[in-house]
């Protein structure tokens, strides 16, 4: 809530005790006018006490328990002083309300239940006419402390109502701005794992193919050739996806041109930038890697991606066996090369740390580790209701 609304509530709150007052004052005073204490006179005492009752509602807020024992107290001593009948509601019925309303109800409740016994007590002794007493005067003294008490009760949980729904706005505004957050914080991430993972493949490719061509510049100058087209063309792609990246930053409901190819032609093309690089592949891929959903077809092309430049940076391997296999409701990949006792690809870097992550976002799993003739790398990428094979 803002300072403005704050003191808009507090001068409202004024306004209110100042008119409670005033009504207590009014209304007792006109009860000490009506003179039915058959020839009791009515002075300026009687009319000081309207005016303390009244008063006492100034300072209901703060001390909601003392102002309603404290008009207990004076009404008592008004009776007891001789002064013409007021009633018992009457005079502390904004006492009760205000005690109610500021959460105090069983006290609201003791008092007045305390108060009827005492002066149905006391007027029964007196020799009151039993009939008005208990058929009239009784009834409906306790029905309107009753009614006051009630009134505050709902007035009081009418307030903390309002409380509640302001306080559940500002949580759902509160974890609308976190889940944005978060969605940001996921697409920053993601857009880290595609910059890595397309930066450490391309430059793979280029220093490789870049150290073939320096070797056979002077003795076989078309291999020398091929290499140097080869590390032009990996450059032209590096470029596409990176104009391509920072469209989407510029711009998030941009798609960044025309969609990708499906998942066999890009890993096609992947495959055959690697066997240029030297690396002989068998690749083993199921029908239906072209109607897979974007989401587990480009995980799948990542980490076979990222799976393929490990090798041609960590490993001497000469042989890759890469098989995916779509099934009705899982996407396997399989990574294996016979580079030997390699070092671990993992080490010192985020390659595979990024694999796991990408996969375990979708709710699959991901193992890399060594085997028998080198390093494997295994994924389960999990297939919703109907989007594995045609």
């Amino acid at each position: 809530m803002t300072v403005t609304g704050a003191g808009d509530d507090a001068r409202r709150a004024r306004g209110l005790d100042v008119v409670l007052s005033a009504a207590t004052i009014v209304l007792v005073g006109v009860a000490v006018s009506a003179d039915l204490g058959d020839g009791v006179g009515r002075g300026p005492v009687a009319y000081g006490f309207a005016v303390g009752l009244g008063g006492l509602m100034l300072v209901r807020r703060r001390f909601p328990v003392g102002v309603l024992v404290t008009t207990a107290v004076v009404l008592l001593l008004y009776y007891r002083l001789g002064q013409p009948p007021i009633g018992l509601a009457v005079p502390v019925v904004a006492a009760l309300f205000s005690a109610a309303e500021q959460g105090r109800t069983r006290w609201a409740s003791a008092i007045a239940a305390a108060l009827v016994v005492v002066s149905t007590s006391v007027r029964a002794v007196q020799g009151d006419d039993p009939g008005l007493l208990f058929g009239y005067e009784l009834p409906s003294t306790a029905a309107l402390m009753a009614a006051s008490i009630a009134c505050g009760a709902a007035v009081r949980a009418r307030r903390e109502w309002h409380t509640e729904r302001r306080r559940r706005e500002v949580t759902a505004r509160w974890e609308r701005e976190q889940e944005a957050t978060d969605r940001v914080e996921r697409e920053r991430l993601r857009i880290a794992r595609d910059l890595h993972d397309l930066l450490a493949h391309t430059t793979a490719v280029i220093a490789l193919h870049t150290d073939v061509a320096r070797e056979a510049l002077h003795e076989d100058p078309d291999a020398a050739d091929r290499s140097l087209a080869t590390v032009r063309t990996a450059c032209s792609s590096i470029t596409r996806e990176l104009r391509a990246t920072l469209g989407v930053l510029r711009d998030p409901g941009d798609s960044g041109g025309t969609p990708p190819d499906g998942l066999r032609e890009r890993l096609a093309a992947l495959l055959q930038e690697t066997r240029i690089a030297g690396v002989e592949i068998g690749f083993d891929g199921s029908d239906g890697l072209d109607v897979l959903p974007a989401v587990t077809a480009t995980t799948a092309f990542h980490v076979v991606r990222e799976a393929l430049t490990n090798v041609l940076r960590h490993s001497s391997a000469s042989h890759v066996d890469l098989t995916v296999v779509a099934g009705s409701e899982q996407v396997t990949i399989r990574v294996s090369d016979d580079g030997g006792a390699a070092a671990d690809p993992g080490a010192g870097g985020w390659g595979i740390i990024g694999m796991r992550e990408r996969v375990e976002l979708t709710g699959g799993r991901l193992s890399a580790a060594p085997g028998p003739r080198g390093f494997v790398v295994e994924a389960t990428l999990p297939l919703p209701p109907g989007g594995g094979e045609p």
